[in-house]
């Protein structure tokens, strides 16, 4: 049976003493420490840490940790902390529009427990992949948005109010082609993650891999990144490359990409759903 822990997660000015204070606090309280992992920014002097710890025996109350944490140490030491508990499964919403390489690449991963998720809905702007979501026999909702966008903030209310309902925490775009808005963003920071077939910052915008063409690379890239109000800019979670050669024509290098693309979001998702990526600025750190 899993263990119930805790998982903290903070960043605040590097200090003496940060590791050996929240330790401290942890065993303490009869806390059996699971994992740790930190990190020191030179160039900022930031401090990184995450710690899980087993919450069978801990002393205090699972609903008052975070309390502790903010008056004992976050005013103390400028922190900046998020704390999640194993027991509490993230709810994930998969955003499609027609291909379906990323979105079933998910799905099996889910299916088979790799990714320990909830997957309330699946939310398209078209109704081509609703057999694949059938199959899986999760629901399948239809937006419809206008070529002119004339209904795209009526959209995304109901989107938003579909996911509230749901009690989705966080949000996937699995080849999702629209552009979400500030609105959006804004109610999930750090909680939408995309993927862009490209290197990022290299080939953004549309056809990355006919642009590779042209320029005529020999490596082509996927990434996938948290959503920001900037297109394709947003914090990079997990990127990865394949070699290419002088015989490949877009067709071929959209084929090698779609592969690409699905294990890197695969990727950045299980980080996500670990608790194991913290966003400082426009980068994350990724703990082991």
């Amino acid at each position: 049976m899993k263990k119930s822990t805790a998982i903290l997660l903070l960043h605040c000015p590097d200090r003496v003493g940060i590791i050996m204070e929240m330790t401290k606090f942890i065993t303490d309280n009869q806390g059996n420490i699971l994992y740790l992992d930190q990190s020191v920014d030179q160039i900022d002097h930031r401090f990184f840490m995450r710690v899980e710890w087993d919450l069978e025996n801990f002393l205090i109350p699972k609903e008052k940790i975070a309390e502790y944490i903010d008056t004992l140490y976050a005013r103390r030491y400028e922190m900046k902390f998020m704390l999640k508990f194993s027991a509490e499964r993230p709810r994930m919403a998969i955003f499609v529009s027609k291909m379906s390489h990323c979105l079933y690449d998910l799905l099996a991963r889910w299916k088979a427990g790799e990714l320990d998720v909830e997957i309330p809905c699946i939310v398209s702007n078209h109704e081509d992949l609703r057999y694949v979501a059938e199959q899986f026999g999760l629901p399948y909702y239809v937006f419809s948005i206008n070529k002119d966008w004339s209904n795209k903030r009526e959209v995304e209310e109901a989107e938003m109010k579909l996911l509230k309902e749901h009690g989705v925490t966080f949000i996937v775009l699995a080849r999702y082609m629209q552009i979400i808005s500030d609105d959006m963003i804004a109610a999930y920071p750090n909680h939408i993650i995309n993927i862009h077939h490209s290197f990022l910052p290299a080939f953004v915008g549309a056809k990355p891999y006919h642009q590779a063409y042209e320029r005529g690379v020999k490596i082509i890239g996927a990434t996938s990144h948290y959503v920001t109000a900037e297109l394709d800019a947003g914090p990079i979670i997990e990127q990865d490359v394949i070699r290419i050669t002088h015989k490949d024509t877009p067709e071929t290098l959209v084929l090698k990409g779609k592969d690409l693309e699905k294990i890197v979001l695969s990727r950045a998702v299980k980080a996500h759903i670990d608790r194991k990526v913290l966003a400082y600025k426009n980068r994350t750190i990724i703990f082991s």
